[in-house]
């Protein structure tokens, strides 16, 4: 399957919709996660488009990565770390507000879409985990926080544990929870909201607001990625994509010894 084969574009009536679209869990491979990124970029450059939704069909709005690409290809983590890197910052740093909407399973990457949008809906069936200790990676935590509190985002972290729609609207994470069948017409509401505003101060207070956060969401990101790079080049990170694939428990050192880890000084 082809990048562009993996999501497809719209634009009307100054409203650019993005649909992710890779069953059966859009999963995004490599060339998918570059191709989101070009995409997203692309459509913030065009002068039809006033404001961007960005959701997805299926079963869930994304599980990240190709966990199965990576098992088979190693090597290519590199280039999907990259690939993930641009797609948020596309999204963070797009000119035109980004309205997120979830439905179903929000995991790894599919959070850092999330964590990089200007404003999320959400269906009252999805949950927001990020599963990155137990399938051999990091990453995702700098976007988890510009969702949710540290103290939940460490919880979520170590335990693997997903929260409610519910939840994320009670922590003030999402703009709304509606029925799963009213999540498209929910953002496109407030889509058409924004595409009726001047175009010229909407543009200017996106990167307004982008400029008074605190810190620089992307360089953050790009910390953890470091460590996503460590935790591949350890035994305990290959058998958890293994047992992912093979659909059984990992067999995992649990001494936490720094040889496991890929740390052993010499």
């Amino acid at each position: 399957m082809t990048a562009t084969q993996q999501f497809r574009t719209t634009i009307a009536d100054g409203i650019a919709e993005i649909v992710i679209d890779r069953p059966p869990v859009n999963a995004l491979n490599d060339a998918g996660w570059h191709g989101l990124a070009d995409e997203i970029a692309r459509v913030g450059r065009d002068p039809a488009a006033r404001v961007i939704v960005l959701r997805a069909e299926g079963r869930g709005f994304c599980a990240g990565v190709d966990i199965k690409e990576l098992d088979k290809e190693p090597e290519k983590i590199v280039s999907v770390n990259a690939g993930n890197y641009r797609s948020f910052e596309a999204v963070h740093r797009n000119p035109l507000p980004v309205i997120v909407a979830v439905h179903g399973f929000v995991l790894g990457g599919g959070i850092g879409l999330a964590g990089a949008a200007d404003i999320v809906v959400a269906a009252e069936d999805a949950t927001f985990g990020v599963p990155e200790v137990d399938r051999g990676a990091m990453g995702g935590g700098a976007h988890l926080q510009r969702l949710f509190p540290v103290q939940k985002v460490r919880m979520m972290y170590f335990t693997g544990e997903s929260i409610t729609a519910a939840e994320a609207y009670r922590l003030g994470a999402v703009e709304q929870v509606v029925p799963r069948a009213q999540l498209r017409d929910a953002a496109l509401a407030i889509a058409r909201k924004i595409a009726a505003k001047s175009a010229v101060m909407i543009r200017l207070a996106k990167e307004a607001l982008n400029g008074v956060e605190d810190g620089n969401l992307e360089n953050k990101y790009r910390w953890e990625q470091g460590f996503t790079l460590q935790a591949y080049m350890s035994k305990e990170s290959a058998e958890t994509r293994r047992a992912f694939v093979e659909k059984r428990e990992a067999q995992l050192n649990m001494t936490g010894d720094k040889e496991a880890s890929g740390n052993k000084n010499k």
